[in-house]
C-alpha cells in the first residue's frame, strides 16, 4: 500500500485532468476527474475510511479503479503515460498568473509551446496574441510573468529549502567520518527567507568527508572543493540551494558554529567585547593578544560563558539587544513550553486526515489540547462547513472528547470575515463553539479602512478567541491586504482577542517584528500550524522560531497555558 492521504490523491486526480487539457481530449473525460476530486473533497471520511470510491457520487468504476492504483502503489498507468507524452517543462508554466491547462493546451498545440524559453519567444514573435482567447494585454502580461520566472531570486523562502536542509541532515548522519554537524546561518537564526544553507561539520578526515559531500544525488554543481571548504548548488525540483560545508576539528567547532550561524552585526558585538579583555575571536578560537594564548570551548554555551554571558539564542542574534537582555533569553517560549495546537483541518473541509487521525496524531506529539478548526460555509473550495455540517461535527468532537483522556479536544471553527465585514455564522451559532478563529480569506484588494472594519467586526464579537494569519501574507509570492497592524494590536488588546503567528514556513504570520509590538502592548499570542496533514503538524517548531526572534516570552502564548486557564479565558466574556 502506498503512503498517500486523500489530499494526495485528489492533487493527483487534478493533475491528470490538467494533462488532458493541455493534451485537448474530451470535455466530458476531463470533467470525470474532476468530479472524482470535488466527490473526495465533499466526503467527511479520510481515504483509509471510504471502502468503495466507487459508491461515491461522481465517481464511476473507471475513476475508481485510478483511485485504488494510487492507494495500492502511489501512481496509476494513465498518469505515467500522460507524464510520458506531456513535456515536462509546461507544468512550470501552471504557475504563471492566468495560464491554466486549457490556455497551456492551445500554446502547446498550437505554437510548439514547450517551455518557458519557447513561450517567451512565441510572446516576443507576437504569436500568442494571435491565438482566440489571448490578445494583446495577455501576451504582455505572460511575457513579464516568464521574464520574472527567469530570475534567480536572491534569497529563499524556508519551504523551499526545508526538503534540503532534511534530505542534507540524513546524508550527512550517514557519513562515518563526520563527528558532528549543524546547520548555521540564516536558517538556524528562524530567518524567513535563506540566502544559502551553512553546515559545520566536526572531522579529522575532511579530505574524505568532501569527497563524499559531492556525491549527493541532487548536486548539479560543484562551486569550489578545497580541503576545509565544499560549495555545492542542489537542484531541488526548480529551486537551485546554495550550500556551503565547512570542516573543522572539534576543538573549533563551538567558535565555528558561532561564528558562521551569525549574525555578522552580533559578531562585531562579541568581538568588541573580547576587544575590551584583551581578546580576538575567530571562527577556531579565543586569542589573548598578549600571551596568544588560543582558548578553545566543547559548546557555544562554553563559548559565551568565557565573556561572562548565558548562552544567547541564535533567534536572536542580530547585533541589536541581546547582550544587554542576554538574562531574558531564557524567559523566551520554547518547544517543551508548547501544550497544544489551535488551528487544524480535517477531511471535514479540506485536510487529508480525518478527526480521529488528527487527535491520534495529536496525542503521539504529547499535546495537552488541540482544536479542530475546518473552515466555515464561505469557503466553498475548501469544502467549508454549513450549520448543519458544523453541528454534526461538533456533536462528533464532543463524543470523542469523552474517550481521550489524556487530550482535550476543543470544538472549533475557522470561520470567515465576509467582505461586507459580517461574520459566516450568527451568534447563535459561534456561542455554542469553543474556538471560533476569524479569517480573511477574499477580497484582498480591498482598501485599508475596509479592511479594518472587517477585522473590527470580528475582534469586538465576544465569540471569536482569535485572529488567524493576520496580514494574509505569503512569504515571496504575495504581500497580503492593506491591514493597520498597530490598529489591530490595539483592537486586540482592548477586546482580548488572541492574534495568531501561523507557523506555515510560508506564512509566519505574524512576522517576528510584528509580534514583538504585540507583547509590548499587551497582547495574546497563539503558535499554531493551520495543519491540512500530518507532516503541517511539524511546522509548529518554525511558528516557535519566529516568536523567539520577536522576544516572545512563554507566558504572552496561549498554547503554553493549561486546559483550564485556556478554557476559562475563552469563556470568560461569552456567558
Amino acid at each position: 500500500m502506498s503512503q498517500l492521504n486523500k489530499k494526495d490523491i485528489i492533487q493527483l486526480l487534478e493533475r491528470i485532468a490538467v494533462y488532458l487539457e493541455i493534451k485537448g481530449e474530451n470535455a466530458f473525460r476531463i470533467s470525470a476527474y474532476r468530479k472524482a476530486a470535488q466527490s473526495l473533497e465533499r466526503d467527511e471520511r479520510s481515504i483509509e475510511e471510504i471502502e468503495d470510491p466507487a459508491k461515491l457520487a461522481g465517481i464511476g468504476k473507471g475513476t475508481a479503479g485510478i483511485i485504488n492504483d494510487f492507494l495500492e502503489t502511489g501512481t496509476t498507468e494513465l498518469l505515467q503515460e500522460l507524464e510520458s507524452e506531456i513535456p515536462e517543462g509546461l507544468l512550470p508554466l501552471l504557475k504563471l498568473p492566468g495560464l491554466g491547462g486549457k490556455k497551456i493546451g492551445k500554446l502547446y498545440q498550437e505554437l510548439g509551446v514547450e517551455n518557458a524559453e519557447t513561450l517567451k519567444a512565441a510572446c516576443e514573435a507576437g504569436e500568442v496574441s494571435n491565438l482566440a482567447g489571448f490578445g494583446k494585454k495577455t501576451e504582455e502580461k505572460i511575457l513579464a510573468a516568464v521574464n520574472e520566472m527567469g530570475k534567480r531570486p536572491e534569497r529563499l523562502p524556508l519551504p523551499e529549502v526545508t526538503r534540503t536542509v532534511e534530505e542534507l541532515t540524513a546524508f550527512l548522519q550517514d557519513i562515518k567520518e563526520i563527528d558532528r554537524f549543524e546547520l548555521a546561518g540564516s536558517f538556524r537564526r528562524g530567518r524567513e527567507t535563506v540566502k544559502d544553507l551553512d553546515f559545520i561539520i566536526s572531522t579529522s578526515h575532511p579530505v574524505s568527508v568532501g569527497e563524499k559531500l559531492v556525491t549527493h544525488p541532487n548536486v548539479t554543481a560543484v562551486i569550489g572543493h578545497g580541503e576545509t571548504k565544499v560549495s555545492v548548488e542542489l537542484t531541488d525540483k526548480e529551486t537551485i540551494v546554495p550550500v556551503d560545508f565547512r570542516m573543522v576539528e572539534d576543538e573549533s567547532f563551538a567558535t565555528m558554529l558561532h561564528h558562521f550561524t551569525g549574525s555578522k552585526d552580533h559578531n562585531v558585538l562579541l568581538r568588541q567585547i573580547a576587544k575590551s579583555r584583551g581578546e580576538s575571536i575567530s571562527e577556531y578560537g579565543v586569542k589573548n593578544e598578549e600571551s596568544g594564548e588560543v582558548t578553545h570551548f566543547d559548546t557555544e554555551a562554553d563559548f559565551f560563558h568565557h565573556f561572562d554571558l548565558p548562552w544567547i539564542a541564535p533567534e536572536v542574534r542580530e547585533g541589536k539587544e541581546e547582550i544587554d537582555d542576554a538574562a531574558h533569553v531564557k524567559e523566551l517560549v520554547s518547544m517543551e513550553d508548547m501544550k497544544g495546537d489551535l488551528h487544524m483541518h480535517t477531511t471535514w473541509s479540506d485536510g487529508a486526515q480525518s478527526i480521529d487521525e488528527m487527535i491520534e496524531a495529536c496525542r503521539m506529539k504529547g499535546h495537552a489540547f488541540m482544536a479542530i478548526t475546518d473552515h466555515s460555509k464561505f469557503l466553498q473550495v475548501a469544502n467549508g462547513l454549513t450549520e448543519e455540517r458544523l453541528k454534526r461535527q461538533h456533536e462528533e468532537i464532543r463524543t470523542k472528547r469523552e474517550t481521550v483522556d489524556d487530550l482535550h479536544v476543543f470544538t472549533g471553527i475557522e470561520m470567515d470575515i465576509l467582505p461586507d465585514g459580517s461574520l459566516d455564522y450568527g451568534d447563535e451559532v459561534l456561542k455554542e463553539i469553543d474556538f471560533v478563529i476569524a479569517s480573511i480569506h477574499s477580497s484582498f484588494s480591498q482598501d485599508e479602512e475596509t479592511i479594518m472594519k472587517r477585522l473590527e467586526a470580528a475582534c469586538r464579537n465576544p465569540h471569536v478567541a482569535m485572529i488567524a494569519h493576520p496580514t494574509g501574507r505569503l512569504i515571496g509570492r504575495r504581500d497580503g491586504y492593506q491591514v493597520n497592524l498597530e490598529r489591530l494590536i490595539d483592537l486586540a488588546v482592548q477586546t482580548g482577542t488572541i492574534l495568531e503567528i501561523n507557523a506555515n514556513p510560508n506564512r509566519l504570520d505574524l512576522s517576528a517584528e510584528w509580534a514583538e509590538k504585540a507583547q509590548e502592548k499587551g497582547a495574546l499570542i497563539s503558535i499554531n500550524t493551520d495543519a491540512h496533514r500530518y507532516d503541517m503538524l511539524d511546522h509548529l517548531s518554525y511558528g516557535v522560531r519566529n516568536a523567539r526572534r520577536g522576544w516572545i516570552r512563554k507566558e504572552t502564548v496561549v498554547n503554553t497555558w493549561s486546559v483550564k486557564q485556556l478554557t476559562d479565558h475563552l469563556w470568560k466574556n461569552r456567558l
